[in-house]
């Protein structure tokens, strides 16, 4: 047997390791489920193809409807994992997803991007634009997915994300500043439990993102850029952070940070006492996991 393939170079627990031949093994959230249509809400799921070039999907749900013609507000969902785990198939994110339809009436568009370490930051960034514009790709109703064009409100677009996908989105938003989606109203963002850098040495970030210039890279650290805040491109946002959950200062340091720069939008924080991170992912039936669901349901449903 050749020894390259037993001997490790690199190894961050509970994430991943690489092997001297290049291999990388993961060592959670490799399980996934298919889409479906759930026997219980009616909720509809489905893949699709948003870039051959980079062999990126999305999963979409659809909520059970009413009338055929009717307009929902439109979810754009970045899933968590510290930017190397986990996918919008992934049973847990998957699940999340299907209850939040549910309850919300919304559609939703899971992202798919390339993960850490076999492409490194900021692939990740790149990917999760590429597929918000081929979402924005359907705003005249002439796209190639009939569910957005038939169904997604573009002036009801909201951003979510979780953990590292929360630090996609706010860079989403962010570059959504930059470079306007003609006819997409892009209304607010959730970032729940994000994952933002502070002064603490972080060796994961330095690997899987050896171009960033460190903790204070504002792509990491939004809070230590309160000027470039002020360009945040949507008009509300909640902030989602756990009592017990070790980045818990850095979402509040971010929901500060973005109260006293120039946005001039609305922000909101909510906390869960003694709960740690996403534990809404690992709880979804917990009467604080219900409550959250209701908190991040009624900012999406606010008008």
């Amino acid at each position: 047997m050749d020894p390259n393939t037993k001997e490790i170079t690199h190894e961050f627990f509970p994430y991943f390791r690489i092997y001297k031949d290049g291999r990388v093994e993961r060592f959670r959230a490799t399980e996934t489920v298919p889409p479906s249509t759930d026997s219980h809400t009616g909720v509809q799921s489905k893949d699709t193809i948003v870039s051959q070039a980079n062999n990126l999907f999305a999963r979409l749900f659809h909520p059970k409807l009413t009338n055929p013609k009717q307009k929902l507000p439109l979810l754009i969902h970045i899933h968590g994992g510290a930017f190397c785990i986990s996918s919008p198939n992934t049973p847990f994110n998957h699940n999340y997803l299907n209850s939040l339809v549910n309850k919300a009436n919304v559609i939703a568009v899971a992202v798919q991007y390339r993960r850490a370490p076999e492409r490194p930051l900021p692939t990740a960034y790149d990917d999760a634009w590429e597929a918000i514009k081929w979402v924005a790709s359907h705003v005249n109703k002439d796209g190639p997915e009939p569910w957005l064009n038939d169904h997604a409100d573009f002036e009801r677009v909201f951003l979510s994300g979780d953990s590292a996908g929360a630090n996609i989105t706010h860079n989403m938003a962010m570059q959504a500043s930059i470079q306007r989606l003609v006819g997409v109203r892009i209304v607010g963002m959730v970032l729940i439990h994000p994952f933002f850098r502070n002064n603490e040495p972080d060796k994961l970030m330095e690997f899987i993102f050896p171009s960033s210039s460190g903790c204070n890279d504002p792509r990491m650290n939004p809070a230590r850029a309160v000027e470039e805040l002020g360009r945040l491109g949507c008009t509300r946002v909640l902030v989602c952070i756990a009592g017990k959950d070790r980045l818990k200062d850095r979402g509040l340091s971010y929901y500060e940070a973005l109260k006293k720069s120039e946005w001039g939008g609305m922000v909101q924080i909510v906390e869960t006492d003694d709960e740690d991170h996403v534990f809404h992912l690992f709880k979804p039936d917990s009467e604080k996991t219900i409550d959250l669901m209701a908190q991040i349901v009624m900012f999406l449903n606010q008008l």
